[in-house]
């Protein structure tokens, strides 16, 4: 009888490895738990879900319906945990940072504009730009890849994965040519902000091809800016003003139960608006 129970654990063992071969990780079945640590260690409002979407993120009702929307399409670029953690925490960056109020309040801006100007005139055309619009979002962006940075770090996860996923994404013709990696001024901008706040993090680094390729670029750069003392002080006191401007829009956050700055000041104008009418 010994024996064959003795048989029988062997048997399992030997099909056990074989069974947990076959799971394979998948970004997808990942959102939800890690999105909950990140909830969790940064004090965000417990109530937050997380949904998966083809199409665009709209995460601007996400004070009233407490649903994060992650693209499908960014978790095609998180090839492990601290990559979905990226992904998800740049979200929240862009909720934290208040980019629905700010749209909100700059759509109101150009409607006075055009109310008040004449479509030709210099003011409202350059406003209106193209050009505008995309530094404009930039911006939107690097202030969420910073808050993401911040979040990541709380929660336990390798803030570089976020620099690995940018670059990850498609970038524009003129880097490829130029052999600069996919959306490098925006990469280098988190890599700043990892550099400055979280030094431990660049020693720890980040074991990826896609990292050493930014590597080969920013290296350089940051050889070049340690050079001269000036740049060094200049840099500093850029990066100790982020750091309060993203502190303070996660503390608004976090006090408010889920509101930025942003999205209730455009509220308060948008009601004594109403009113008027």
């Amino acid at each position: 009888m010994k024996k064959i129970v003795l048989s029988f654990f062997a048997a399992l063992l030997f099909v056990l490895p074989s069974t947990a071969a076959t799971t394979k990780w998948a970004a997808a079945d990942r959102v939800e738990p890690i999105g909950k640590v990140i909830v969790e260690k940064n004090v965000l409002p417990a109530k937050l879900q997380f949904k998966l979407v083809d199409d665009i993120v709209d995460n601007s009702q996400t004070s009233s319906t407490n649903i994060v929307q992650i693209s499908k399409t960014d978790l095609t670029y998180a090839g492990n945990d601290n990559e979905v953690a990226a992904a998800i925490s740049y979200e929240l960056g862009q909720i934290i940072n208040g980019k629905s109020g700010k749209d909100h309040l700059r759509a109101a801006a150009k409607a006075i504009l055009a109310e008040k100007l004449s479509k030709d005139n210099i003011v409202n055309t350059t406003t209106n730009s193209e050009f505008i619009s995309n530094k404009t979002a930039l911006r939107d962006k690097k202030e969420a890849d910073m808050t993401a940075v911040d979040l990541m770090v709380k929660a336990g996860y390798n803030p570089l994965a976020l620099v690995v996923i940018i670059t990850k994404a498609p970038g524009s013709n003129l880097e490829l040519i130029m052999g600069q990696p996919a959306n490098s001024e925006r990469a280098m901008s988190a890599y700043n902000y990892i550099a400055y706040n979280y030094p431990e993090k660049l020693k720890a680094g980040y074991a990826c091809q896609e990292y050493r390729n930014f590597l080969a670029y920013s290296d350089p750069i940051v050889e070049k800016r340690n050079k001269s003392k000036r740049q060094v002080k200049k840099f500093a006191k850029e990066q100790e003003k982020i750091k309060k401007e993203r502190a303070k829009s996660l503390r608004q956050y976090q006090m408010s139960g889920g509101l930025s700055g942003w999205d209730a000041t455009y509220a308060i104008l948008n009601e004594l608006s109403t009113e008027k009418k």
